[in-house]
């Protein structure tokens, strides 16, 4: 069974995480998301997808429709009792896309004010494969002193950056490009973009 768990932070690049759940859904059982408060106005702003629902529930619905998909499972930020948030629950791995600097610092300092920050924290505890996309530019000496503490201590630090090799000709090959190089972090196979020959 594959799980997994995928967290959109409040940062600009939300386009990135829905992708990349469109992506895993392919493949997986079943993908938890969960989606910080930030996160839901900039979601609206750059994609016109409106996903706020008054319940857990509501919100889960708009999403399912979105995807076409029962697979996806929409857990609520505040929702501590989720099953991400424990590391008995198994999952093959963890993505923040974007990821906010809030975020960031929450996780690299064992905060856990929220699910997005404890399933991280799980995943860290377990040993579990944990992909970070911080989205800023540029980044402060907190920010890169942040991700080098995550990084030694096993977490992937991939910064959404494009590469041109591929020559894209859409703003989606950019996108699909980026999130194949995230699943690509996590060993999980696609056929995103043409690899360099």
């Amino acid at each position: 069974m594959s799980a997994y768990v995928v967290a959109i932070a409040g940062a600009s690049g939300v386009i990135y995480g829905l992708r990349l759940v469109e992506e895993l859904l392919k493949s997986a059982d079943s993908v938890y998301l969960c989606i910080s408060r930030h996160a839901f106005p900039i979601i609206k702003m750059e994609t016109g997808l409106n996903w706020t629902g008054k319940t857990e529930s509501a919100t889960m619905k708009k999403i399912r429709a979105y995807y076409q998909s029962s697979k996806i499972q929409y857990l609520d930020e505040t929702n501590l009792a989720a099953p991400i948030a424990s590391g008995s629950f198994l999952t093959g791995a963890m993505f923040v896309v974007p990821c906010s600097m809030k975020t960031l610092s929450g996780i690299a300092n064992g905060y856990a004010n929220n699910l997005i920050e404890r399933s991280a924290d799980v995943a860290m505890k377990e040993g579990r494969r944990l992909i970070l996309a911080p989205r800023e530019m540029p980044f402060s000496a907190i920010h890169l002193e942040n991700m080098l503490k995550l990084v030694r201590l096993g977490v992937t630090v991939a910064p959404p950056v494009p590469a041109f090799y591929q020559k894209p000709e859409s703003l989606n090959d950019i996108v699909d490009f980026v999130v194949g190089k995230i699943l690509d972090s996590a060993g999980i196979e696609h056929s995103l973009f043409k690899r360099w020959e």
